[in-house]
């Protein structure tokens, strides 16, 4: 049974950073891309970022590149989502996925998720 559990999120202030964490059991963890996305209030799920299973492909929404780096430690089962410089606009719940198939860059490609983490970026 996959499980995600993220955690990390809080409150930041804008400039600030943020390191949400992601730790996955239930499946052979280094077979498949893992995801990160967000869901803003009055918006929809919004792809931010992705790797690949042996973690020598990433990919960033237009919106967090330069700012985010996500990374992933096959050894200990997590993924991480670095989020540095950030903005208000970056509030909301970020939650970590999984995808089974090939295609890990769009919100539609996650295909099992956690419960969320939320962050706030507020003066």
């Amino acid at each position: 049974q996959v499980h995600l559990v993220e955690s990390g999120g809080g409150l930041a202030q804008p400039g600030g950073s943020l390191r949400l964490s992601c730790a996955a059991s239930g499946f052979t963890f280094s077979s498949y891309a893992m995801s990160w996305a967000r869901q803003v209030t009055g918006k929809g799920l919004e792809w931010v970022s992705g790797i690949s299973g042996d973690g020598s492909d990433t990919d960033y929404g237009d919106s967090v590149k330069g700012r985010f780096t996500i990374s992933r430690d096959n050894a200990k089962n997590t993924v991480t989502l670095q989020m540095n410089s950030l903005k208000p606009e970056d509030t909301g719940v970020y939650y970590c996925a999984l995808s089974y198939g090939d295609s890990w860059s769009s919100a539609d490609d996650m295909d099992a998720w956690g419960k969320g983490t939320v962050v706030t970026v507020s003066s």
